[in-house]
C-alpha cells in the first residue's frame, strides 16, 4: 500500500487506476488457495510450504520485471496464487506440532510472523520505494523468501500429508453453512480496513498534509498494531471466538469513521491506524480458527479460506475506495465505506450464529472445538 503512489507514477496510471493491482493479487489467492490445497492435500505438508514460499517469489521477481499496467496486473495475479495455501498450511502444521489446548494459539504465532512482517515489511518497501525505485522492493521480497525456504527445510519438522483426502473431501467443507457464513463475513466485513488501508499513503499526504517521509512511519504504526492484535487474538480465540470476531467489527464500525473525521490531525490519525492494524490482527486470526473448526476434516482447506475470504475483502475494499475517490468524494471517503462493510460483516456473521445455535442437535455436523477438529503430528 506504501508503494502506491511510486507504482502509479512508474507505470503511468493514476492512484486509483493502480489500486487495481491490489485486486488482481487478491484474486490470486481466491483462486489459488482452495484450488492449490485441494488438489496438493495429499502430499507432505512441510515440502508444499517450501514450494509456495518459493512461488511466491517468483511472482514478486515477475513483477519487478514486468513494464506496463497490464503486465502488472498478470504478474500481481500470478503473485497472489500460493498466499493462502502458503498461510492455510503453516498454520495446520502448527496446531499439529502442539497439544490440543494450545493450537489456537499456535495458528496465532504463524499469524504473528505475517503481523511481524508487516511491521518491518510494508514500511521498509516504502522506503526501498522512496530511494531505490518501487521495483527494488519486489526484489527484495525475491531475496526474504529464498531465506524463508532454507529457515523452514532447517526447522520444521517433517510432516505427512494426509493420505486419505481427496479433492471431494476437500470441497466438502465447502458444503459447510457455517463454513460459507464465515468465509463471507471476512469478504465483506474484512472489506472495512482494506478500503482505508489501501490508501494511506495519500492519506498522509493529501489529507493529514505530512510529507511522503512520513509515510513509513504511518505503515509502522499499522503492523505495530496488527502484531499486538494477533497476540491478543490468540487468547480471545481460546477464550471465545465467536464473541471476539462481532467485538471486532462492532469496533471496526466505531473507529473508521473517527478515523475519517480525524484524519486531517497528525497524532489522532496515526491512533487511528495502530488501532485499525490492532483490529486486523484479531478479526484475520479468529476468522481463520472459526473456518477450521467449522471445515471439519477438511482442515487445510478450512485453514485456507481465510486468506481466500480477507483477499476478496482487500479487492473490494480497494476497489470501492477506488470508486468513491474517482468519484471526487475526496481520500476519507474510503473509511466511510469501510464502516458499512464492517456493518454488513457484522450482520452475515450474526445470521451466522443465529443458524448454528438452530442447529446445534448435529454436533458432529458442526465441530465447536478447534481442538476436536485437528490431529496432533506424531
Amino acid at each position: 500500500m506504501g508503494l502506491l503512489p511510486d507504482i502509479a507514477r512508474g507505470i503511468g496510471e493514476s492512484i486509483p487506476t493502480t489500486g487495481h493491482l491490489i485486486t488482481a493479487y487478491a484474486f490470486g489467492v481466491v483462486v489459488g488457495a482452495p484450488v492449490i490445497v485441494s488438489l496438493a492435500a495429499r502430499l507432505p505438508r512441510r515440502a508444499l510450504v517450501v514450494a509456495m514460499i518459493l512461488a511466491l517469489g517468483l511472482g514478486n521477481a515477475v513483477t519487478a520485471l514486468a513494464g506496463g499496467y497490464w503486465e502488472m496486473m498478470a504478474a500481481r495475479f500470478v503473485a497472489g496464487l500460493p498466499h493462502g495455501a502458503y498461510f492455510g498450511t503453516a498454520s495446520l502444521i502448527a496446531a499439529s506440532m502442539v497439544s490440543p489446548q494450545q493450537r489456537g494459539r499456535a495458528v496465532a504465532s504463524v499469524m504473528t510472523g505475517l503481523s511481524v512482517a508487516t511491521v518491518a515489511g510494508v514500511p521498509a518497501s516504502a522506503w526501498l520505494g522512496q530511494h531505490l525505485g518501487w521495483r527494488s522492493a519486489y526484489w527484495a521480497v525475491l531475496a526474504v523468501t529464498v531465506l524463508t525456504a532454507a529457515l523452514i527445510l532447517a526447522f520444521v519438522p517433517s510432516s505427512p500429508g494426509d493420505r486419505s483426502a481427496t479433492v471431494r473431501s476437500e470441497l466438502s467443507a465447502l458444503r459447510k453453512p457455517q463454513v460459507l457464513f464465515a468465509t463471507a463475513a471476512g469478504m465483506v466485513g474484512f472489506g472495512g480496513l482494506f478500503a482505508m488501508y489501501s490508501f494511506i499513503a495519500p492519506v498522509v499526504t493529501d489529507v493529514t498534509d505530512l510529507s511522503r517521509a512520513a509515510i513509513p512511519g504511518f505503515l509502522l504504526a499499522f503492523g505495530v498494531g496488527s502484531v499486538v492484535g494477533t497476540m491478543l487474538a490468540g487468547r480471545l480465540g481460546d477464550w471465545n471466538i465467536e464473541r471476539t470476531v462481532l467485538g471486532g467489527f462492532v469496533a471496526t464500525l466505531v473507529i473508521l469513521p473517527l478515523f475519517a473525521w480525524l484524519a486531517p490531525y497528525a497524532v489522532p490519525a496515526v491512533v487511528g491506524v495502530f488501532l485499525i492494524g490492532i483490529l486486523g490482527g484479531v478479526l484475520s486470526l479468529n476468522l481463520t480458527l472459526r473456518l477450521m473448526s467449522a471445515a471439519g476434516d477438511a482442515q487445510m482447506l478450512g485453514a485456507a479460506l481465510n486468506h481466500s475470504a480477507l483477499n476478496v475483502a482487500n479487492g473490494l475494499g480497494a476497489w470501492l475506495g477506488s470508486v468513491v475517490i474517482a468519484a471526487g468524494l475526496g481520500y476519507r471517503a474510503p473509511s466511510l465505506v469501510g464502516a458499512a462493510l464492517a456493518l454488513a460483516g457484522l450482520a452475515v456473521f450474526a445470521l451466522g450464529l443465529t443458524v448454528d445455535r438452530r442447529t446445534r442437535r448435529a454436533p458432529d455436523d458442526h465441530p465447536r472445538d478447534l481442538a476436536d477438529c485437528l490431529p496432533v503430528a506424531g
